[in-house]
């Protein structure tokens, strides 16, 4: 099978990575043409627009930032759409809609192609290295074919239901990722000012009822001050939007979400749209008058190689 890879962002190049890791026949596009040669140089070939990937590949991949960008790649002249056909498999990675991916979906489907929806959960680092998480939606007959590729990028896989399914729930993870974040700057910031040295701090809400995945990973760059996720917070706003209009469908009125889609608001602000993520905890350090410093601690993420190679399907109770 060759596979078509459109979209080569901080994200999409370390998927990409594990298919050519794995031996895959890979086609890819970006606008960035370093990182293009990058994946030329290790023998991948090149498209030169989606419809020449789509047209020359059986499996089309695309990663892209925002449902506006996803809509362009798929409905150019030039998009992915016109270069799909019958027997040929989309798989939409972004974090995106669900009602839009679904309208997407319809139009690759009267192409006679097959869509599936499947997002990623863990971060670039474990993108990396094949450990990620994938939430996949469509029908069981595109989960099973979509299988054998999600395999070779991601280590537990999750088929979540129909088309839409997969992209509500990453967005409802990507949010309470980003609560999590936020608070982490009020929480350094109460510890430290009150005496607690910040090494201390970690290892402490770490063994903890308080730890979460985000304070075991992004709260290490916090500590060194490199913020480094890879993950910037034009990005996290895009997400928070994607929750609250969500919500909004759903006539929730919430009251966390508003609180934290401000703090964010502000951070881009304060240090601009493609700041690291992270970052947002500077509002506390400066509140604070201080800085969340810890010797010990990387200033990039790496994830170990998953010692036992192969996937897990979860099972799905519903």
């Amino acid at each position: 099978m060759r596979i078509g890879f459109a979209g080569l962002g901080n994200l999409g190049s370390k998927l990409a990575g594990s298919l050519l890791r794995n031996g895959v026949d890979l086609v890819v596009r970006d606008l960035d043409e370093a990182v293009v040669r990058s994946f030329t140089d290790r023998g991948a070939s090149r498209a030169s627009s989606p419809k020449e990937l789509a047209e020359r590949c059986d499996a089309v991949i695309t990663c892209l930032p925002s449902p506006t960008v996803c809509a362009e790649v798929m409905e150019a002249d030039d998009g992915v759409l016109a270069g799909l056909g019958e027997g040929k498999l989309w798989l939409e990675m972004s974090t995106t809609d669900s009602a839009e991916v679904r309208r997407l979906a319809g139009l690759a489907e009267a192409r006679r192609a097959t869509p599936v929806e499947c997002p990623v959960s863990g971060g670039c680092h474990r993108a990396a290295t094949g450990n990620i998480s994938i939430f996949c939606g469509g029908s069981r007959e595109a989960f099973d074919l979509a299988l054998p590729i999600l395999a070779m990028m991601g280590r537990k896989i999750l088929h979540t239901g129909p088309l839409g399914s997969a992209s509500i729930l990453k967005v409802v993870t990507n949010y309470l990722a980003s609560v999590n974040l936020a608070s982490i700057g009020e929480a350094f910031a109460a510890a430290q000012q009150s005496g607690i040295d910040l090494a201390t701090t970690y290892e402490a809400i770490r063994i903890s009822s308080g730890t979460s995945f985000v304070h075991e990973t992004e709260g290490q760059v916090i500590l060194n001050g490199s913020y480094d996720i890879g993950f910037t917070l034009d990005l996290v706003q895009k997400d928070m939007s994607l929750f609250l209009g969500l919500a909004e469908r759903a006539d929730l009125a919430l009251e966390v979400a508003p609180v934290v889609a401000a703090m964010f608001d502000d951070a881009a602000a304060r240090y601009g749209p493609r700041a690291l993520s992270p970052r947002v905890v500077q509002r506390s350090e400066e509140a604070a008058g201080s800085d969340f410093r810890a010797p010990g601690f990387p200033p990039e993420l790496i994830d170990e190689e998953p010692e036992q190679p192969g996937y897990e399907v979860v099972v799905n109770p519903g």
